[in-house]
């Protein structure tokens, strides 16, 4: 009897193939987006940095504006997918709401690319999110788990102020933002790194006591 011939594993490993090199495409093109912006990034010089062709590059994402948007997508789905993490049901609203901002504030801190593309974006007056499905339905869960957090504060009496979620959300992202955003030109106008590591305690505490004393206050 013939012996059973193994089930091909070519298309399952193509599939792999093709998810990492479009996984490192995505890297090293966020690392030069964020350098040298939109407009001065080159498709050539990711290649090179690549060790491969311009072609490929376009085979995988059609154009460098699709490769722009794409790391803008992975860039917001990274932070969407830890906010969506959060076990808020299993926290009382004062933590549920620290930790959100705490964890806002860590995530900025160790992903200084997201705030220039998010910078670079707003250069570009938002284009290319306004044209990508995918970005324009990420900030609703975000919006969602702050909204849950803020109904079973007022529901518990803990939080008095009627305070709107995406208001929360732009203060929370204001502050972690800014504070990596505007570190150079800070430090050099005020004499304070804000991003040292011996003050770094500080200002993760100062965020959640600002949110908590904003959402408490009696108005």
């Amino acid at each position: 009897m013939a012996a059973a011939v193994p089930p091909s594993t070519q298309p399952a490993k193509r599939t792999r193939d093709a998810a990492r090199t479009r996984a490192e495409i995505l890297d090293v093109a966020t690392e030069e987006f964020a350098r040298l912006g939109f407009a001065g990034a080159r498709v050539d010089e990711i290649a090179a940095r690549m060790r491969t062709t311009k072609r490929m590059i376009y085979y995988y994402f059609g154009s460098k504006e699709q490769l722009f948007t794409a790391v803008l997508e992975r860039a917001y789905t990274v932070i969407r997918s830890e906010e969506q993490k959060l076990d808020v049901e299993h926290l009382d609203p004062v933590s549920a709401i620290r930790r959100l901002a705490e964890l806002t504030f860590d995530h900025h801190e160790a992903h200084p690319d997201f705030i220039r593309l998010v910078s670079i974006e707003n250069i570009h007056e938002a284009e290319h999110i306004a044209a990508s499905p995918i970005l324009s339905s990420l900030s609703s869960p975000a919006i969602d788990v702050i909204g849950r957090i803020l109904e079973a504060g007022r529901a518990q009496g803990v939080f008095t102020a009627e305070v709107d979620a995406v208001d929360l959300h732009a203060m929370i992202s204001s502050f972690c933002f800014f504070r990596i955003s505007n570190r150079h030109t800070f430090r050099t106008l005020f004499g304070r790194d804000l991003t040292e590591a011996h003050h770094r305690a500080h200002y993760r505490t100062m965020l959640g006591d600002m949110v908590i004393a904003y959402l408490t206050s009696a108005r």
